[in-house]
């Protein structure tokens, strides 16, 4: 039995500059460039909590709020809110800060799904995760729905099996 990890043990800050070649015509960060930014630091995050190679599963609905300036400081953290059998979903979110202007603002947030591998590639099992704030708490419990919801979409559940789906919709 693996051991249990708490979620500040996954927590992962990584800071980017958002330059000349990381943007479009209107000098905004390119969103597949923000992307790929945003994979590597949750798939570093799911990394520390599984100890193990990660292949990234899923993304969860990246909306873009707001544009990032070229010279804007990219800030994404990331830590696992819940891991299940060989698959962990990791939490993101991303603010970009103008340092001149003394402004911090809030761009994205998203969820993710990696899976751990052993040397072969295939599913290994990943440590427990032990929620302690009430944050951590909600996003755990949570993230079962979301994790329903992915797989009815991907078409791997049943829509009659997803039973914490079908309890937010049911008369109490």
């Amino acid at each position: 039995m693996l051991k249990s990890k708490k979620p500040h043990e996954s927590e992962v800050i990584m800071t980017e500059m958002v330059l000349p070649n990381d943007t479009n015509t209107l000098n905004n960060l390119m969103g597949g460039r923000l992307l790929h930014w945003m994979d590597i630091c949750a798939a570093i995050s799911a990394q520390r909590h599984s100890n193990r190679i990660v292949v990234t599963a899923s993304v969860d609905n990246v909306s873009f709020t707001e544009p990032i300036r070229l010279g804007n400081i990219v800030t994404m953290k990331a830590k696992v809110t819940r891991s299940f059998n060989s698959s962990m979903e990791v939490f993101l979110e991303v603010w970009a800060e103008d340092i001149p202007a003394g402004q911090r603002i809030s761009t994205n947030r998203a969820f993710y799904t990696f899976v751990a591998v052993d040397q072969n590639g295939r599913p290994i099992e990943v440590p427990p995760l032990d929620a302690e704030t009430e944050e951590e708490k909600e996003l755990f419990i949570s993230a079962l729905r979301r994790r329903q919801l992915r797989l009815v979409l991907a078409g791997r559940m049943n829509p009659s099996e997803a039973t914490e789906l079908k309890a937010l919709f049911e008369v109490q």
